[in-house]
């Protein structure tokens, strides 16, 4: 699983696509059920399951997946992100059920124990954590991050900011609660999780520095990149995303795959409303950045990636590249067809950000529908800027690429081996 994040659209442009209302969760229920037992015969009777899920949502309002059902839920939401062009091994998906956890410090804790395991020294391992659901009369948790780490964005007046620009509006929420980082403001703080329990106000979690695997960036042919001081952590754990499966809502399911090279390069390092590298990279090299005409950002970001992959693939990181993801995807494409299965698919964010004619998910149309189980965006979301996209790493991109979108997608590289 490549890359941040992506959420699917229902029909046009669906950014701000949320679940559907629930006045019929037992009708949800029926469909759920009937599409896990389809699709897993050895689970028994669809009958009985179905009596028992009538008879809790009747006395309760409410029901609780079995195991096996979460398990399958999380997978398939992976499998119906239109937004994701790195489902081929959507199967491969583990799942951490953590429903009994619903305390703040619990859930940074575990989400904590998520980012360590996902890490894996390198490996990167595509992972998901189920936090309790909503229920009648009481929400479930919220990680208020958009993904486990992120680094800190400051607006300084006139002089221009510091960090990222996308994390401005979650960086002031951490200042508001206390948060105050250590040492001088820099470009790659990583801000603490702040989470919101049921019923209670939003606390801030130090993200300890042994929890985060950051990779520095060099480029394998100019010496100069180094000077640059680029760096980007390793894993793109999306979080401020709900999980709903068969009517059931589960507000806290951080997950991830990991990046592909352009979600970092072109899109959180190269974007001129993220850290606009570009100009800095197209001097080094010598080139003229006063005509669009001489294509000096197609030349400088196609040296961010490069240095990109170059980085991660030295320090033992996993990482996948578009070219390969975009092979990829076309053949999950064909398994899903011979499967009998109709996969939507977002022509607008399932091609890159870079060389996009060039990969062959550009040359063809695709069926764009909203399908469940699936990843949705909250409707009131504090991580993320007005007008801005804010990340990567595809489950819902298991990694990150920005689209100029008012909703996170799911990472577009959510890639395993």
């Amino acid at each position: 699983m490549p890359g941040v994040a992506e959420l699917r659209p229902l029909s046009g442009d669906a950014d701000d696509s949320q679940p559907p209302p629930g006045p019929d969760l037992l009708a949800r229920a029926e469909r759920f059920l009937a599409l896990f037992h389809a699709e897993n015969p050895e689970a028994g009777s669809l009958g009985e399951r179905m009596r028992q899920v009538r008879r809790e949502i009747k006395s309760g309002g409410t029901y609780r997946h079995t195991t096996a059902e979460l398990t399958f839920a999380a997978r398939v939401a992976w499998r119906n992100s239109a937004r994701c062009i790195g489902r081929l091994y959507w199967r491969s998906l583990q799942v951490r059920d953590r429903r009994e956890v619903s305390a703040a410090a619990q859930i940074a804790a575990e989400s904590l124990a998520h980012l360590r395991a996902a890490t894996n020294g390198g490996r990167i391992r595509p992972l998901i954590t189920v936090f309790a659901p909503d229920s009648p009369g009481q929400p479930g948790p919220r990680i208020l991050n958009a993904q486990l780490v992120r680094y800190a964005g400051y607006s300084d007046g006139g002089t221009g900011p510091v960090g990222d620009p996308a994390s401005f509006k979650i960086t002031q929420l951490a200042h508001e609660l206390g948060w105050r980082n250590r040492g001088p403001r820099g470009h790659f703080d990583v801000l603490p999780l702040i989470v919101k329990p049921p019923g209670a106000e939003p606390t801030w979690h130090e993200v300890p520095a042994d929890a985060v695997l950051e990779v520095p960036l060099q480029h394998p042919d100019y010496s100069w990149f180094a000077e640059l001081g680029l760096r980007w952590y390793a894993v793109p754990v999306i979080s401020d995303m709900q999980l709903e499966a068969g009517g059931i809502c589960y507000p806290a399911a951080p997950f991830n795959g990991w990046y592909m090279c352009t979600e970092i390069g072109s899109r959180d390092l190269g974007d001129a409303a993220r850290y606009n590298q570009l100009p800095e990279i197209a001097s080094r090299m010598g080139l003229t950045s006063n005509d669009d005409r001489t294509l000096w950002k197609d030349r400088a970001v196609t040296e961010l990636n490069l240095a990109v992959m170059h980085s991660f693939t030295s320090a033992g990181v996993t990482i996948t590249d578009h070219h390969t993801e975009s092979v990829r995807f076309l053949k999950h494409l064909e398994i899903e067809e011979r499967s009998g299965r109709a996969c939507p698919a977002d022509w607008s964010w399932i091609v890159p950000p870079a060389a996009a004619s060039t990969t062959p998910v550009f040359h063809r149309y695709y069926a764009n529908f909203d399908a469940s189980p699936n990843f949705y965006r909250h409707a009131d979301d504090p991580g993320c800027n007005d007008g801005a996209c804010i990340d990567e790493g595809c489950p819902a991109r298991f990694t990150t690429g920005h689209r100029p979108a008012a909703a996170e997608r799911l990472p577009s590289s959510w890639v395993t081996t």
